[in-house]
């Protein structure tokens, strides 16, 4: 990403779609529940949210030596890799499952997902985009497979058709999916800026209910991978380490942005995760200094935390 004007199409990776990218791989991955056992932390190490953490990823790399086989040991690796923002290793973890088992369509979107977010953001990178078109031939359903593929139409110039698969996705969305207003998000702001009229198809979407929004386990939603349920049983950590695990990859991602700021990206999926923590400070705080960080998407930034409710927001 550049530093930093935002191309029309790249509206569709950032603000409202930036959560989509979250919200799209919470929802296609949820009723997914990983087979790795024994993957708990040393005593030593959960006292610190971020050694929970390290511990785990140390825990799956010793396991995947001993067994480099597992292709589900390579998907929660680089689920891991991506939660702690380490997208090219992440990458790196989801091509050995998809190597492994070809045929699963989750490990494809899912490869997809994180070679873009290795990527300067500025277009799909090609091999993600074949991973995206894989998984869909695998699985015409997969909604981030799907998401993704209708960024890169827009980012191709190809905005009604964009928007036509993001109505799609939406049509077929589950009740109560957590992306499903993301996306209509991400519908307005292309349709607004390309002039395409789509008052009327909004209007006829059935109602989109909202996803919870408090506990640590919906932080989650704000970064993407598997839910709390999922962790505890790839982890096997007792209900307090979840929550200081969860706790700790969204102080992690605070901590990597204050490193690295110019991600307007990264900052509203840090802001979304404190909203859903009951942070709501935070999130203000949060805002602030992304909008000082990337004054240049200050419309955005806002128009998104407006959508969460980020007190303050104006």
């Amino acid at each position: 990403m550049t530093e930093k004007t935002f191309p029309v199409a790249r509206l569709a990776l950032f603000g409202a779609a930036a959560l989509a990218i979250a919200a799209v791989g919470v929802g296609v991955s949820r009723n997914r529940t990983p087979t790795i056992p024994g993957t708990a932390p040393s005593p030593a190490a959960s006292g610190s949210p971020q050694a929970d953490v390290d511990s785990m990823i140390s825990s799956l790399e010793a396991k995947l030596k001993a067994n480099p086989g597992d292709a589900e040991g390579w998907r929660m690796l680089g689920w891991s890799f991506f939660e702690t923002g380490r997208f090219a290793e992440s990458a790196t973890a989801y091509r050995k499952a998809t190597q492994l088992k070809p045929d699963t369509a989750e490990y494809w979107s899912s490869l997809g997902e994180a070679l873009v977010l290795a990527s300067d953001g500025q277009s799909i990178p090609k091999d993600a985009g074949d991973a995206f078109r894989r998984a869909v031939s695998l699985d015409p359903k997969d909604a981030r497979a799907r998401y993704f593929l209708a960024v890169e139409m827009d980012m191709g110039g190809k905005h009604k058709e964009a928007i036509d698969a993001w109505f799609a996705l939406l049509n077929d969305a589950p009740a109560g999916a957590p992306w499903a207003a993301d996306v209509r998000k991400a519908i307005e702001q292309v349709a607004e800026k390309e002039k395409i009229d789509v008052k009327a198809r909004l209007a006829a979407l059935k109602p989109i209910a909202p996803a919870p929004v408090t506990g640590p386990a919906a932080a989650l939603n704000g970064i993407p991978g598997p839910s709390r349920e999922q962790m505890a049983a790839a982890s096997q950590l007792p209900s307090g380490q979840q929550e200081a695990m969860v706790r700790g990859m969204v102080d992690g991602l605070a901590a990597k942005l204050q490193a690295d700021p110019k991600q307007p990206d990264r900052w509203m999926m840090l802001i979304r995760s404190r909203m859903m923590l009951g942070q709501g400070r935070e999130a203000a705080q949060a805002l602030q200094q992304a909008i000082a960080a990337n004054p240049a998407d200050k419309d955005q930034l806002v128009s998104a935390a407006k959508m969460l409710g980020v007190p303050g927001a104006n």
